[in-house]
């Protein structure tokens, strides 16, 4: 078996993407990458259009197509990135329980119930249990990675699958912030009866023992309870509405000066939630729910070069919400590399 030394020095980085290699045509292997996708194909409690189940395969598959030079973080692949493999379990998992949901949604929806009608008192109850597992399930696998000084980034999937690695970093890292890109506040606390539904996720985090912040970016689309849970909590969560944001720069402030902001709030340590629907939708048109505005591909990366910039450090991070189609994974899967370049460019080598 070739070290990854030896790996190292037969690579071509500026060769085809090899398909049999992992993501990105890399050579590395999981075990001895620092940093380490963990696909999730999940989305059952999806509210308006699914699909994103099939996004890390999708992802993984246009990867080959990139090239490896990344002005922010020239070297840093050479740390070893990889993706484990798909779990089929889950996957299967998603469309059992993703057919339920749709049942009971559409109950909802038709102006039902459920307090009802005993069959949809079960499967609500069915589907949580089953989200809860899956929370459980990646908890423990990021906590061995986290103890190999590995770095987990979870690939969705939907925006509720990041729970579990946020409850493992809360026991590994207390003290830590997350910065969340989405066009939603994600603060409901709980949406259709799905108690881990994507739409409570920064709800679900902020109960978090060791999440001290939760500083949100691009929102401009919730709910009378959300933002009556926001204004209640300014202390631990900052949010930096769309509509904010535009009318700061189209008044003569600079991105740079908002962003400065925005990472100011943040402690030394950071997560990163990136559902890309906090990308204007003309970048991930398929996304499970689009809406008008947003940020520029370059906006985010500058954003996150910037947290790095000012000393921050990125302990882990997910990418969600990425459409079934081949445009989004294409968008998806740059950004993925750019955010495990800059995650890989500070760190030691192992």
């Amino acid at each position: 078996m070739m070290s990854k030394a030896d790996k190292l020095k037969e690579f071509d980085p500026n060769g085809v993407g090899n398909t049999s290699n992992n993501i990105f045509g890399l050579p590395f292997e999981v075990h001895e990458s620092a940093l380490v996708f963990i696909p999730v194909p999940w989305d059952v409690t999806v509210s308006n259009h699914d699909g994103t189940a099939l996004a890390p395969r999708k992802i993984f598959e246009n990867s080959f197509q990139i090239d490896l030079f990344d002005p922010f973080a020239p070297g840093a692949w050479k740390k070893g990135m990889a993706m484990e493999m798909l779990d089929p379990a889950i996957f299967a998992k998603n469309n059992l329980y993703r057919k339920k949901a749709q049942r009971y949604i559409q109950y909802l929806e038709s102006g039902g119930d459920p307090e009802d009608k005993k069959e949809m008192i079960a499967i609500r109850d069915e589907i949580n249990q089953a989200n809860e597992s899956l929370s459980l399930e990646l908890e423990m696998k990021c906590l061995q990675y986290l103890e190999n000084k590995q770095i987990p980034f979870l690939v969705g999937g939907d925006h509720s699958i990041p729970l579990g690695l946020i409850r493992a970093l809360a026991r590994e890292n207390p003290g830590f912030g997350i910065l969340q890109i989405d066009a939603h506040a994600d603060m409901r606390n709980q949406y259709q009866g799905f108690t881990q539904s994507h739409a409570s996720i920064m709800r679900n985090a902020m109960d978090i023992e060791g999440v001290e912040t939760i500083v949100q970016v691009g929102i401009r689309e919730l709910c009378h309870e959300e933002i009556q849970l926001i204004s209640q909590n300014h202390k631990k969560v900052k949010t930096y509405f769309d509509r904010d944001i535009s009318q700061r720069t189209f008044e003569g402030e600079t991105w740079k000066e908002v962003c400065d902001d925005i990472v100011e709030k943040l402690p030394d340590n950071v997560y990163i939630s990136f559902d890309v629907d906090g990308l204007d939708p003309s970048l991930c048109p398929n996304t499970g729910t689009p809406v008008p505005g947003g940020l520029t591909f370059n906006q985010v990366i500058y954003l996150m070069e910037n947290l790095q910039n000012h000393g921050k450090t990125i302990i882990g991070a997910d990418l969600v919400e990425t459409g079934p189609e081949n445009i989004d994974a294409v968008i998806s899967c740059r950004i993925l590399y750019r955010m495990a370049g800059m995650i890989l460019k500070n760190i030691p080598d192992q």
